[in-house]
């Protein structure tokens, strides 16, 4: 390939880089974009999609459940986990080329190669061949991390190699206790296997509400999912098909897989940082950027995962889109972190906006919590003992909602809705002028009338 000359080199082909790619080529750009593996990035390949995909199918077993008490008799039913498999990789190759096209049709090439710094301006391809760009941006996005390493390590599968295995684990254990963790551990034991979750900290979803946290953790193991917290997997053997985990507590578990989900790390390495004189953020370990998306080479700039400021695709997709605004549309576009929703799509599904009412009770000197704790309409008929969680964290002295966390089918769903009025600084008295869409469980958000609890932090002295 012959030298040539762009205006930006995106490295990496995941939902920041492509948004990126598209929008600067739209705004007039010449934009090459280099991905070494599938387009599509961490989440179409590798992450939400697949994942949302597989957690669908883990979900049939409690709609067959549930039919009987509406009336209905369902024949033994059977599970195959080939066909999923099958069908997952279809879709996802599918959105693949969706990517790929759209990428291509703004105008902007797409490049299958690695592409690593030779110096600030020059990139390598792996293919061969230099490109030299007027402007770079890093979106190589994360990768698993396994923490220290312990013996037998290499025996742990990661929720990469977890969406291609060939057989469906009949027993399985995960370590880890934040939204991979769980989502895995939902999806397996909805397809029938047994899961044990081992979780360092004392409770999962660390970072969540704390009446969140207590709530998920319940629900899940009323659905059979063994939760062991305040323990780690020391060791790990593997003779035949089995593998064996040997914990902190000196107890052991065998099973056909041990998954490690504890966390994923910027991917920094191996693209010739060094070279371009790029800063890493010494406090994530991700590439350190401004409100901006601006490195310290003022030509270099890094949106998503690789920075680990909020590792979500929405968040990736936004600061790509303002990074081409930014620099190419000829307007300054900062985004905002704040107040962004997230969901966990775990049996049961969490979402949640804005506030903790820990956080709120640190920053607010008055605070008060709505909260409701109930089965849902279908549950009564079905027998299916699930309970859903709302809660709506509110400043005492505005009115103003600060946080809304909502444990229960449909929670994402929910929390998008509800964090516009997040969003738009709705006060409690905005809910309840709100008229109630009955019968549904979401109702509750506007019929909470009275507080649960109310906290009034006193001055110092």
């Amino acid at each position: 390939m012959a030298d040539t000359d762009v205006d930006l080199f995106v490295i990496g082909g995941g939902s920041g880089g492509v948004r990126a790619a598209r929008i600067a080529a739209s705004h007039g750009a010449r934009v090459m974009i280099a991905e070494e593996y599938r387009m599509g990035g961490t989440c179409v390949i590798r992450g939400c999609v697949p994942k949302k995909l597989m957690m669908y199918a883990s979900h049939v077993h409690e709609e067959i459940k549930d039919a009987a008490g509406f009336g209905w008799t369902i024949p033994e039913a059977t599970f195959d986990w080939a066909t999923l498999i099958a069908n997952k990789d279809k879709e996802i190759a599918r959105l693949e080329s969706i990517y790929t096209s759209n990428v291509e049709k703004s105008g902007a090439q797409v490049v299958k190669a690695r592409a690593v710094f030779e110096d600030p301006h020059t990139l390598r391809l792996s293919t061969g061949g230099m490109v030299k760009a007027k402007y770079v941006l890093i979106a190589t996005g994360g990768t698993p991390n396994h923490g220290a390493a312990i013996p037998g390590i290499e025996h742990v599968i990661s929720s990469n190699e977890v969406f291609h295995l060939k057989r469906q684990p009949r027993r399985i254990v995960i370590q880890g206790g934040g939204y991979i963790a769980l989502e895995f551990a939902s999806i397996f034991a909805g397809l029938g296997s047994d899961v044990t979750v081992i979780y360092r900290g004392d409770n999962v979803l660390r970072g969540f509400d704390e009446d969140v946290r207590t709530h998920v953790r319940s629900e899940m193991e009323k659905a059979g999912i063994t939760i062991i917290t305040g323990c780690t997997v020391e060791k790990i053997e593997r003779r035949g098909d089995v593998v064996t985990a040997h914990l902190s507590s000196r107890s052991s578990i065998a099973a056909d897989e041990v998954m490690f989900a504890i966390g994923r790390h910027p991917s920094v390495t191996g693209f010739g940082l060094e070279k371009a004189g790029v800063a890493l953020n010494p406090m994530n370990g991700g590439i350190a950027v401004d409100d901006y998306s601006q490195t310290n080479v003022p030509h270099i700039y890094a949106v998503g995962d690789v920075t680990h400021r909020l590792n979500l695709t929405p968040v990736a997709i936004r600061e790509g889109h303002a990074f081409a605004d930014t620099v190419f549309g000829n307007r300054r576009v900062k985004v905002d972190h704040t107040d962004i929703p997230t969901a966990v799509f775990s049996l049961p599904q969490v979402g949640t906006v804005g506030l903790t009412e820990a956080e709120a009770r640190a920053q607010f000197t008055h605070v008060d919590i709505y909260k409701t704790d109930f089965r849902p309409i279908k549950a009564t008929m079905s027998g299916n003992p699930g309970r859903v969680l709302m809660k709506l964290v509110v400043d005492g002295a505005t009115d103003r909602i600060l946080g809304c966390h909502i444990v229960g089918p449909d929670a994402a769903e929910l929390t998008q809705v509800v964090a516009i009025a997040v969003k738009l600084k709705a006060t409690k008295a905005d809910f309840d002028a709100t008229m109630a869409l009955h019968p549904t469980s979401a109702e509750e958000l506007v019929t909470m009338r009275t507080p649960t609890a109310r906290h009034v932090r006193q001055a110092a002295e």
